[in-house]
């Protein structure tokens, strides 16, 4: 998990930062991977939260909204507010997932094929050309993109790559999933430098300042989620960031 567990007040007082901030916007999700962040930012409870992460634990996967109820006990009114955002990729439909998934090569079963799950760390582009919406351009790109991550930590990951529309992603997931995972050396948001921030590509240099300005006036950072009161911060993509950060 990203985040350490809160008192339901400090969650609450975090709710009511996001909702101050007119530029947060809800973007299309996986509910299977969704972080204590998310969770809190979409108006669930820790409870909720812990529900769905200890059923994700048994590797079983929910593949639809009424699915994400039943595990998370959630409202029908908070569900009814969330759910038109799910994103639920092909394989989750899949009832036959288990923990062969977690394999470096996992046979995933379909009614008229089977996939073998590849690592997404590991595809070169003439392999990602093969997926259907793919050429030379986004292939080149998606490379790039995960040479500057250094490469990918998780599959939600893939979203960021520029002009990858949706669909593609999905496609690309129903045969490829982060397997091995980098080796990141997370960068001290309490001793980082305007430089060593803005290397995070999720990041911008005025951003970083921000963020380097808010520690000089306030001391020590001591949660993560202090970041969201920084002027432009990406508030979409904490999830992403506190990957790559420490206290």
């Amino acid at each position: 998990m990203l985040f350490d567990r809160e008192p339901q007040a400090k969650i609450d007082s975090l709710k009511k930062v996001m909702v101050k901030r007119d530029s947060l916007s809800v973007y299309p999700f996986n509910p299977n991977f969704i972080t204590d962040f998310k969770g809190y930012t979409l108006g669930m409870s820790v409870e909720e939260i812990d529900r769905l992460h200890a059923f994700r634990a048994t590797d079983n996967f929910v593949n639809s909204a009424e699915a994400f109820q039943e595990v998370t006990k959630i409202s029908d009114s908070l569900l009814r507010v969330i759910s038109p955002f799910f994103k639920f990729p092909e394989w989750t439909q899949n009832k036959k997932s288990n923990a062969a998934n977690r394999s470096v090569v996992a046979k995933v079963g379909f009614a008229d094929k089977n996939i073998v799950l590849k690592d997404l760390n590991t595809a070169t582009e003439e392999e990602l050309k093969r997926i259907n919406g793919i050429g030379e351009k986004l292939s080149a790109r998606i490379i790039k993109f995960r040479n500057r991550l250094g490469g990918f930590l998780v599959d939600e990951q893939l979203y960021d790559v520029y002009y990858l529309d949706e669909e593609v992603v999905e496609r690309v997931l129903t045969e490829y999933k982060v397997i091995t995972k980098p080796d990141i050396a997370k960068i001290n948001v309490n001793t980082a430098t305007v430089e060593e921030l803005s290397k995070l590509i999720y990041i911008q240099k005025q951003v970083a300042v921000g963020i380097v300005n808010y520690r000089n006036l306030n001391g020590s950072i001591n949660s993560l989620n202090e970041l969201l009161i920084v002027k432009d911060f990406p508030v979409d993509k904490i999830d992403r960031i506190a990957l790559y950060l420490s206290l």
